[in-house]
């Protein structure tokens, strides 16, 4: 599965790299949401959640469905300003109708995919809405009830609220991590310039690749999603706070955009999802997981396996070969015997593949 992005005919100058102040703090915001996704910032979490005030810290959990779960098209901007008071400004140029869809379009939206009327204006929506928020707890359902009753107040509400946060803890979070990510966005639209875009997004990410014959970006994720930028373009947007996370914008209507983690040393490089699910399957045998077993204690022939287990050594070989078809298995020759025995990092790393996978 993967999300496309048609660029048929797209120039490069329609393909921008560049950070965004307002992106980077509803990254920042998921972390504080849900530090179990991303282990290798407790430390800054701890940090800053000991410093907001009771105060600040309600009113984020009031919000927290716009970047709890995944992140709100609202926060990925597909013209990034150099300030967040200029993110902030281009949100506020938004319809109210367009502006409140595209705040429930997550957590309380039929689809993301198809293009539905706003709640504001359709009473059929508004309901669905309202329902599939009271099913999430009534802070949410109040904060609903609030931007559909007054989605003018609650805009201004939640710009205080970013303001409040940037005062509190990201601005001194975003001057650390600016200079890196316009960096790193330097670096890549001159790989695009130089290089042309499949060596960009190979250095962008492991998830991302070119399929240049039929003119499109293919994001290897779980989620299957379509969309186009071949009319107003494409936005890549690095984030210090985004890892295992690579979000993509295709929702109708909306300018492409995708936020990616920037590459650091310690960050594993993500495995393919068909990897995993090979992986996956590969042990969902029973016979497959006993075999496992032995060859984790050691490397053993075709035919050792065979006599362990009582089957026949054809139907080891079979066994055997599919999981060194999903990369779980290794062999080596000693003199005419083949021995075989399971590659323990790739088995080790598997759990977090596969919540990267999920998570990416």
């Amino acid at each position: 599965m993967a999300n496309v992005i048609e660029i048929a005919g797209l120039p490069p100058e329609r393909i921008v790299f560049s950070p965004s102040p307002l992106a980077e703090l509803g990254a920042a915001l998921h972390v504080l949401a849900e530090p179990g996704h991303h282990p290798g910032l407790h430390a800054w979490v701890t940090a800053t959640t000991a410093c907001l005030k009771p105060d600040l810290a309600d009113r984020l959990h009031e919000a927290d469905f716009l970047w709890r779960s995944t992140r709100s098209d609202l926060l990925l901007p597909a013209t990034p300003g150099a300030t967040l008071a200029e993110d902030l400004d281009a949100l506020d140029r938004i319809e109210d109708e367009v502006f409140v869809a595209a705040a429930f379009e997550i957590s309380c939206s039929a689809s993301y995919t198809r293009c539905t009327p706003s709640p504001l204006v359709d009473a059929e929506q508004r309901a669905r809405t309202r329902e599939q928020a009271a099913a999430r707890g009534p802070r949410q359902a109040a904060f609903v009830d609030r931007m559909l009753e007054d989605p003018e107040g609650l805009r201004v509400w939640l710009r205080r609220l970013f303001e409040d946060c940037e005062q509190a803890f990201f601005g001194d979070t975003w001057q650390r991590v600016r200079v890196q990510l316009t960096a790193d966005a330097r670096h890549k639209a001159e790989l695009l310039r130089h290089k042309g875009l499949a060596e960009a997004l190979a250095a962008t990410s492991a998830a991302l690749s070119l399929d240049e014959e039929n003119g499109r970006i293919l994001v290897d994720k779980l989620a299957a999603g379509h969309t186009t930028a071949s009319g107003e373009g494409i936005t890549f947007i690095p984030t210090a706070f985004g890892w295992p996370h690579l979000l993509v914008v295709h929702a109708p209507g909306w300018r492409p955009v995708v936020q990616y983690p920037v590459a650091s040393p310690e960050l594993p490089a993500p495995a393919a999802a068909r990897l995993v699910q090979a992986r996956l399957e590969a042990l969902a045998h029973p016979m497959r997981m006993r075999l496992c077993r032995s060859m984790a204690r050691g490397a053993h022939t075709t035919g050792e396996l065979a006599e362990a287990y009582g089957i026949s050594a054809p139907e080891v070989s079979r066994h055997v070969a599919v999981l060194k078809k999903a990369g779980l298995v290794r062999a080596r020759r000693r003199g005419r015997y083949v021995l075989h025995e399971l590659d323990l990092p790739a088995v080790t790393r598997l759990g977090s593949d596969f919540l990267e996978s999920v998570l990416r």
